[in-house]
């Protein structure tokens, strides 16, 4: 919102009484003076008037390592959510960026922010997500072949956004969705009859999941990361725009 209309808010103050304000440099953002009355603040704006602090509020950006047998939730009544492994004194305010299933592991993102969150997550954006699949039979060439063409879900009538698929060996590869549709991974597999038994999410983006963090332990995202998964990325191969 504007500056003006957050002091008047804030303060209970008359308009005039909030020019007053900004005209004698009594007001900062962010550490600098405002006098301009438009300027634009957010929720994360550091904003004091007359040396009285009027809102502080740190926006956080955390990297989970998603261990196995825990929802994607803030809050379930029936198992633990991710939301209980984080200790950061503003938990409450966090949410998810994505979600993994119960037993999947691997990356997974918290953040307050819901403008950055949706910047991630909005459909169109085909933000690259790259998987570690092991399974029970072995992964032939044509796999990779079938999931850059697409593979047809028939309850969505619908022919999924081409993947990248990348053998590590006879039963493990790699796999780069641009798209997240319900239990996704394990349907594309499934169309060769050949079960997942393990999924293991290692990027979001150009973000990758921190080696030193075990199941179950989060940090802060670096700069650089925020910056990187707040930018567009590359569309997917042979895509006009998709789907998260």
């Amino acid at each position: 919102m504007r500056l003006d209309r957050f002091l008047e808010s804030r303060l209970s103050a008359s308009a005039r009484q909030v020019r007053a304000l900004l005209v004698e440099g009594a007001v900062r953002v962010d550490g600098a003076v405002a006098r301009d009355p438009r300027l634009p603040v957010g929720k994360f704006s550091r904003i004091e008037a007359e040396g009285a602090l009027l809102q502080a509020r740190d926006a956080v950006y955390l990297m989970l390592h998603k261990p196995r047998g825990c929802v994607s939730a803030t809050r379930d009544g029936r198992h633990r959510s991710v939301l209980e492994l984080v200790g950061h004194p503003q938990r409450e305010e966090l949410h998810l960026a994505g979600r993994l299933d119960f037993n999947t592991t691997g990356l997974l993102l918290l953040s307050n922010d819901g403008d950055w969150s949706s910047a991630i997550t909005l459909p169109g954006r085909s933000m690259p997500k790259t998987y570690r699949v092991e399974t029970r039979d072995e992964i032939t060439p044509d796999y990779a072949e079938r999931f850059r063409a697409g593979i047809f879900f028939r309850y969505e009538n619908l022919v999924t956004q081409p993947a990248e698929l990348q053998v590590l060996g006879p039963r493990l590869a790699l796999l780069t969705l641009y798209e997240g549709r319900y239990h996704q991974v394990k349907r594309m597999f499934g169309t060769f009859g050949n079960p997942v038994l393990s999924l293991h999410r290692v990027s979001i983006g150009a973000v990758e999941l921190d080696d030193a963090l075990a199941p179950g332990e989060y940090r802060p995202l670096l700069s650089e990361e925020i910056a990187l998964l707040r930018g567009t990325p590359s569309a997917s191969p042979g895509a006009s725009g998709g789907r998260m």
